[in-house]
């Protein structure tokens, strides 16, 4: 996907980014590159790729749900800053914050963030697991996001927890989502979450499948949850 492609698409969907924001992008796809010859933060470096594989891709969430609002976000194991930064640089009013397991990605996020004069963002490096049990952070987002982290079943346990009570989780997803949501529905569930809507649709010119799937905190997460770190994945919730 060229930089022209990016921005139609965009544009068909209701978001019209600026020359500012499009330079943003540009000097996002150059220090992820520079980045990733000294640490591993992405198979994907071609220009177009990323484009479409990794900017693209993380906006598409927008295309679903309303991002034009006030509302505080969690990216929860964001890696190389995915899906929150893409949603960030086009609405740039957002209060980011991105947990992530790894130091090393959270100094190249601190970087980031810096060389693309983003404010309001926030670094925490933390396992979700104990984030999720920490005072601060515990049911206190509007919205909490991931992308590629954990099958639904684990990833609604790392999320919901930070979801404020009428707040959404939103989980993108390949394919094989509908499987995922069956599987992962009472966990859903037991951790005070309803799915909301479920949106699939192919990724432009490759027509790989996606999902956005949106849940709703109807009611508070039992204390008990997340679990100790590693145990969601060891043993998921059904």
């Amino acid at each position: 996907m060229t930089e022209q492609q990016f921005f139609e698409q965009l544009k068909a969907n209701g978001i019209t980014l600026s020359e500012e924001q499009l330079q943003q992008f540009r000097q996002y796809h150059e220090i992820l590159v520079e980045w990733n010859e000294k640490m591993n933060l992405t198979a994907i470096t071609d220009r177009e790729e990323v484009y479409l594989k990794h900017f693209y891709d993380s906006i598409t969430a927008a295309f679903y749900v309303d991002f034009t609002k006030p509302l505080s976000i969690c990216d929860v194991g964001a890696g190389a800053g995915f899906p929150s930064i893409p949603i960030k640089i086009c609405f740039p009013h957002l209060k980011v914050s991105i947990v992530d397991s790894l130091n090393k990605r959270i100094t190249f996020l601190h970087h980031l963030a810096d060389e693309l004069k983003l404010t309001d963002v926030h670094f925490y490096h933390d396992r979700a697991e104990t984030f999720g049990q920490n005072a601060a952070h515990r049911e206190q987002y509007d919205l909490v996001t991931a992308r590629a982290v954990a099958r639904l079943s684990v990833l609604s346990e790392l999320c919901l927890p930070l979801v404020k009570t009428g707040g959404h989780f939103v989980a993108m997803k390949g394919a094989g989502a509908a499987d995922e949501l069956e599987q992962g529905e009472k966990a859903l569930k037991l951790l005070g979450g309803k799915k909301s809507a479920e949106h699939a649709f192919t990724l432009p010119e490759e027509e790989s499948e996606r999902s956005v799937i949106v849940v709703e905190k109807t009611k508070s997460t039992p204390k008990k949850y997340p679990r100790k770190p590693g145990t969601p994945n060891k043993s998921p919730l059904s």
